[in-house]
């Protein structure tokens, strides 16, 4: 495994120096050696007071990477900005953490670690701290100067999507069909507001949508159908707080809570539904392909060299 790890991220190496990136684990070796004692230490007293928040973490890694590349531009303030782009506008958190995060990295290293950099680290600390995978973090990305709502809308695949359109979406991403079933059993922690799964349980329904109808009367309580679109369910009613399997387990049994979960078993994609029975079966083989599918999208259109810059405050460029 820990050879594995180290092969992957020599190739990654290798791809970057091919490309002008100089992604690399040792990257802030001597410019800020503290760097991951001090992430790991406030995520996990992050984490401890709220389990909820790792999920918030992870996702708010995967949408600044699908929206221009893995730059940070999602942490930018701004009401026309990513933040409050549809996908993200009242559901995005954490800001106020990654803020105090990268206040402590900059009292320890001022100006040296990016934006970017950090989102991928805290990820990665984020699923450790509720029992995951780790996996090797490269760094060297620089952050960017602007936002795009318009990007962030277009990019980032709604709860909708069936499985042939998640591959796709994935597949522009530069992202294989594996990369993007494991990276959905991020669903393993978490939760998603009434909104984005009350047609499933009211209609009108999708094609080919298929739910456990206890599993569905239980959601009705806490989503009724005139009202209650913020209230919220976790996306993995068995161990919503234990990065596991159990994601994969509940779609055999069709208790998937948003669609796009749910279609990857039972939609018309064999591809899919392989994988999720695999990962059911085998947490191990989940958690290795679930950590290389985070580097991997961690590399996405990167900022690096002169490119971008290192921000010293997330929140609003230098």
């Amino acid at each position: 495994m820990a050879i594995m790890s180290f092969v992957l991220v020599l190739l990654l190496a290798l791809h970057g120096s091919a490309l002008g990136q100089t992604l690399s684990s040792s990257f802030y070796r001597s410019s800020c050696p503290n760097l991951t004692t001090i992430v790991r230490a406030a995520v996990q007293q992050a984490v401890q007071a709220e389990a909820r928040i790792a999920a918030s973490f992870v996702r708010l890694h995967f949408h600044d990477c699908f929206v221009n590349g893995c730059d940070a531009s999602i942490l930018l303030d701004g009401a026309n900005l990513e933040q409050n782009a549809f996908p993200n506008a009242g559901s995005a958190r954490g800001f106020d953490i990654v803020d105090s995060i990268k206040s402590s990295v900059e009292s320890s290293c001022p100006g040296v670690v990016s934006c970017a950099d950090l989102l991928a680290l805290i990820a990665r600390d984020s699923v450790v701290a509720l029992n995951g995978p780790s996996w090797t973090v490269v760094f060297g990305r620089r952050d960017s100067l602007t936002a795009s709502q318009s990007a962030a809308n277009a990019n980032l695949p709604p709860p909708t999507l069936n499985a042939s359109a998640l591959i796709a979406s994935f597949r522009n991403q530069g992202l294989s069909t594996t990369d993007m079933v494991a990276l959905s059993g991020a669903h393993t922690i978490g939760q998603a507001r009434c909104t984005t799964f009350k047609a499933r349980l009211y209609g009108p329904f999708q094609r080919g949508d298929q739910m456990d109808q206890s599993f569905n009367t239980s959601l009705q309580s806490s989503c009724p159908s005139s009202n209650g679109d913020t209230n919220l369910s976790p996306l993995d009613v068995q161990t919503p707080t234990s990065f596991d399997n159990r994601y994969f387990r509940n779609l055999q049994n069709r208790r998937g809570l948003l669609f796009s979960d749910q279609t990857l078993f039972s939609g018309d994609q064999a591809s899919t539904r392989n994988l999720v029975n695999s990962y059911a079966s085998s947490q191990s083989t989940f958690f290795q392909d679930f950590g290389n599918a985070m580097v991997r999208m961690g590399n996405i259109n990167v900022l690096t060299g002169s490119n971008g810059e290192i921000r010293r405050n997330c929140g609003r460029t230098n």
